[in-house]
């Protein structure tokens, strides 16, 4: 199927933005944190620990442990979120390799201002990313794996990961300030990116007004395979039947679930609220 004219300029700009957000990424572990011997959480993190174990380049590293969890996750997460997460570890792999060649040495001496620079740009370049459709694959894919059979929350998944990830880190570099300074990376990095991108945990309650809602519900179920529900409705006005689409949606698939909409029926109305508490399958646990 061929795109238009506009869809394809949509598909540059996003990628555009993918793009700028994954160099922002990539510039501030290489700039400030990786001279330091600083990590984090995530692909990443594993790859810093690599570098200052056995001078791996972070770039190589990251690229082939994103590869290998796509092949894992290829037939659970589909095909689409994979090919999309290769292209982006691609894109992220040769940034990393740039940055390391050009910064030997931090920007910022004071060890301190670069734990807060450098996780603070690597979280809004990653909010970046995933606000316009790419993501950093890394413990993203794990946490998707074990929700997809497993009623663990995205959260607390990726939050256990990068404890281990940034712990482990200590062992390598032996040096237990290095170690307090990446805690308060994988801290900071986490309260960013929970602002860029609307909430770690977030979901989303979105309900859509659109005489093309059967249309619109398909796409979500098979692109996204996130269920939808209709409601009866009837307009105070027109005294119309109509059916409303019901969707609850983490923080990952809203922007993709707006666009779906937007392309089927851009004349819809659309009602998007945030959820505090979502629980059920594919969402969080009710432990009252």
């Amino acid at each position: 199927m061929s795109l238009s004219g506009k869809e394809v300029l949509k598909e540059v700009r996003n990628f555009v933005f993918i793009t700028l957000g994954l160099a922002i990424f990539a510039f501030g572990w290489t700039a400030f944190m990786i001279p330091h011997e600083l990590t984090g959480g995530g692909v990443s993190g594993i790859g810093a620990i690599l570098y200052f174990a056995l001078k791996i380049p972070v770039g190589i590293s990251t690229l082939v442990l994103n590869l290998i969890l796509v092949a894992f996750a290829w037939k659970v997460l589909g095909r689409k979120f994979c090919v999309n997460t290769i292209i982006c570890s691609v894109i992220l792999s040769t940034f990393m390799s740039i940055g390391q060649a050009v910064f030997t040495q931090p920007l910022v001496d004071d060890k301190f201002m670069c734990t807060l620079i450098g996780a603070s740009l690597a979280a809004f370049g990653v909010g970046m990313a995933i606000n316009w459709g790419g993501n950093t694959g890394g413990t993203d894919i794990v946490a998707l794996m074990i929700n997809k059979y497993r009623n663990i929350s995205y959260g607390r998944i990726t939050l256990y990961t990068n404890l281990v990830i940034v712990g482990s880190s200590y062992f390598i570099v032996q040096d237990l300030e290095k170690l307090v300074y990446s805690m308060v990376v994988m801290f900071v990095y986490t309260v960013v990116s929970d602002v860029v991108i609307d909430g770690y945990k977030q979901s989303y309650q979105i309900m859509v007004f659109s005489k093309k809602n059967k249309e619109i519900a398909e796409r979500i179920n098979t692109e996204l395979q996130r269920g939808a529900t209709f409601i009866k409705a009837s307009g105070s006005y027109t005294k119309e039947e109509s059916e409303i689409l019901l969707i609850i949606a983490h923080r990952t698939d809203k922007v993709l679930i707006t666009r779906i909409i937007k392309e089927i029926d851009d004349t819809s109305f659309i009602s998007i609220s945030k959820t505090y508490g979502v629980f059920g399958k594919n969402f969080d646990r009710l432990t009252i």
